[in-house]
């Protein structure tokens, strides 16, 4: 057992033993714009108090109605789900360092590469990433990687989820990638072919294409899918996997289909749990499988014919190929992806259309009921799915914040990440919410419109 200093005097030993003045110096290498302040922790707490905090801390999560979406959905999940995955066997072993003597996690993640690779009308996946923003990233340096005769530019359209785009731009900052950001049509929310014209030609690497994208429009992917492959650009398609329960998923899209498909796995099995922990999930066709990222599982068989698991396909544990490596992702988000696997097998692909069905239909009649409302439309002419972006009459902060206070999370400010659309609100409503869920919300958002000294 390593030691672990943990009082002043322990630290002062240890520091004394290795020949260092100060704990400050183990880190002088370190820039000053890196440093964070030293965190302020509580005291220790026992078994009980902890979860009596978590609990407390749980309840206030669930802050009434949750109508936001954008990203983070609020779907029912079956008690069977979280009976399983909590199990001792996955729970606490969902990262074998000596994989293949842990045969039965290894089965969970090959069930779960070949769920989402159908799902997703891919040849392959790995064993998941860290969320739908990484999976974005890992996507675009994989379809660099994969594209060495054409220039180091990604297309990414403006309506893909803010927080998606900033760690693109992270991850790619110093790999000598472009970015370059695609306005979407400022009438119909979604990106029109003829703002791709000026590209044509220009070798692009890649251009990804979000379906719905984050206003919850539908984009027009066999299009924009074709455009891409004439131009002999990589396409990856970021979707939301619960809509691909009846949404063409991103393999089949135009005349030969994306090549890489990822996201947010959150809406499969995943609670909302103040913002995570979800996962991301990477899948692409056989010709990029060696570029891909992360943990592959495969199956084979021993010399005496009997089936086993294995990792493949990937060097083991640290890489050993330097700067041309992928990345490292060995941990993952596993236990989540043994939830998405339990999740998945309990609906079935008849139980995921008809989710899927039930969200549509149930945003659809919000919509429906909100833009009754005078000063309230639509902002987008495009055709939706699952969440939709309004415009409200009002300031849309104090709105919000209205409905709040009456126990209703209404929807995500637009303004927060797209300075023109400052009165707008983006909305989700999944097969949770009832009819009477649906009224409340309508009926509130009457109220907070009408209560002049909110504003």
């Amino acid at each position: 057992m390593p030691f672990i200093p943990h009082t002043s005097a322990e630290i002062d030993e240890m520091l004394n033993k290795i020949g260092v003045l100060s704990i400050e110096t183990l880190f002088e290498e370190v820039p000053d714009r890196l440093h964070c302040p030293p965190l302020d922790l509580s005291p220790p707490l026992g078994e009980m108090a902890v979860s009596r905090l978590m609990r407390e801390r749980a309840d206030a999560d669930a802050g009434g109605l949750c109508f936001i979406g954008a990203g983070a959905y609020e779907h029912h999940i079956p008690a069977a789900v979280w009976e399983i995955a909590s199990r001792g066997e996955f729970l606490t072993a969902y990262t074998p360092y000596q994989a293949e003597a842990s045969q039965g996690t290894l089965q969970v993640l090959y069930e779960f590469q070949t769920m989402m690779a159908g799902l997703t009308a891919m040849d392959a996946s790995n064993a998941s990433l860290y969320d739908g923003g990484s999976g974005l990233g890992e996507a675009v340096l994989m379809a660099v990687r994969a594209n060495p005769d054409h220039n180091k530019v990604v297309l990414i359209p403006a309506s893909v989820h803010p927080h998606y785009r900033q760690v693109v731009e992270t991850m790619t900052q110093d790999q000598g990638i472009e970015i370059i950001e695609i306005p979407f049509d400022p009438v119909e929310g979604r990106v029109a072919l003829k703002s791709l014209a000026s590209f044509r030609g220009k070798k692009v690497a890649a251009l990804v294409i979000p379906q719905p994208n984050f206003f919850g429009i539908l984009e027009e992917v066999d299009e924009l899918t074709d455009w891409a492959k004439a131009e002999g650009a990589v396409v990856i398609g970021l979707v939301n996997p619960l809509t691909l329960g009846l949404l063409k998923p991103p393999g089949e899209w135009g005349e030969e289909g994306a090549d890489i498909a990822c996201g947010d796995g959150q809406p499969l099995g995943s609670p909302l749990s103040s913002g995570g922990p979800y996962f991301g999930f990477l899948c692409c066709k056989q010709k990029l499988l060696r570029q891909m990222p992360g943990r592959i599982v495969g199956r084979t068989e021993d010399p005496s014919g009997r089936s086993g698991m294995i990792l493949t396909l990937q060097a083991r544990e640290q890489h050993i190929r330097r700067s041309r490596a992928t990345s490292n992702i060995c941990t993952s988000q596993g236990i989540m992806t043994v939830a998405a696997v339990i999740h998945l097998s309990l609906l079935g692909p008849e139980g995921l259309a008809k989710v899927a069905a039930m969200c549509h239909a149930k945003t659809v009649a919000l919509v429906n009921k909100l833009t009754a409302i005078p000063g309230v439309s639509r902002q987008f002419t495009g055709p939706f799915f699952h969440e939709a972006a309004l415009r409200l009459p009002k300031p849309t902060a104090a709105i919000l914040a209205q409905l709040s206070r009456l126990g209703i999370q209404g929807g995500y400010r637009l303004g927060e990440a797209y300075a023109k659309l400052d009165k707008a609100i983006l909305i989700c409503a999944t097969e949770t919410k009832t009819e009477e869920d649906l009224d409340f919300y309508a009926d509130t958002l009457v109220w907070a419109l009408n209560v002049k000294e909110s504003f």
